[in-house]
């Protein structure tokens, strides 16, 4: 379920249903490396699709593997010092995009979800624009080896649970998707992969 239009509208994005991206969004909100990110491998695989595919608002890949949120619990860890980097060279983020990327042990709870975000809003701009998704999502009877089986669709359900609740005021866009075909090693994406994934990521937030 998406969240419901008071999400959006409490985090001054509205979507446009004909091209999916935002509208009503400040020139300043969607200029070039204007938005972070945090996750692992995963969230690396995105933004290099995304720069692939000639995105420019979201920075690019940072190296971020292995990074899953345990590493991020901590407003002062080894991780965020790696995004402190880059705000370092781009400035603090208006909008900030937080992956929720697990191993299968020890896997992720909604408490250490809610330190993310809270972590996230500590190191972007002031009122900075937060989206919640979980790791990609695969074909059915598919599962990625280091997150285990079930492991994807527990970080969806958790970023899910983020968007619906109030109190975060965080934005769900959707599950990211990997096809059979995208997937190099059953778990991140290959070439082709990449690419898709970067395009979705265009149509989530431009």
């Amino acid at each position: 379920m998406l969240p419901n239009i008071s999400h959006f509208l409490a985090a001054a994005t509205v979507f446009s249903a004909a091209s999916g991206k935002p509208t009503g969004v400040s020139e300043r909100q969607s200029g070039d490396h204007s938005m972070g990110f945090i996750g692992c491998s995963m969230g690396e695989n995105v933004a290099q699709g995304y720069v692939a595919v000639g995105g420019k608002r979201m920075w690019g890949p940072y190296g971020t593997g292995a990074l899953v949120v345990q590493s991020w619990t901590s407003s002062n860890s080894a991780a965020w010092q790696k995004f402190d980097q880059q705000v370092a060279q781009y400035g603090k983020p208006d909008t900030v995009w937080v992956q929720i990327c697990i191993f299968a042990n020890p896997g992720a709870t909604y408490a250490e979800v809610k330190q993310l975000i809270a972590n996230a809003r500590e190191h972007a701009a002031a009122n900075a624009t937060i989206y919640i998704t979980g790791q990609p999502q695969y074909d059915p009877g598919q599962s990625c080896f280091l997150a285990g089986q079930g492991g994807a669709e527990l970080t969806d359900s958790l970023a899910k649970q983020a968007g619906e609740d109030e109190t975060q005021g965080v934005i769900y866009p959707g599950s990211f998707i990997l096809h059979t075909n995208e997937v190099q090693d059953g778990c991140h994406a290959n070439t082709a992969g990449q690419q898709s994934l970067g395009k979705q990521a265009m149509a989530f937030w431009g």
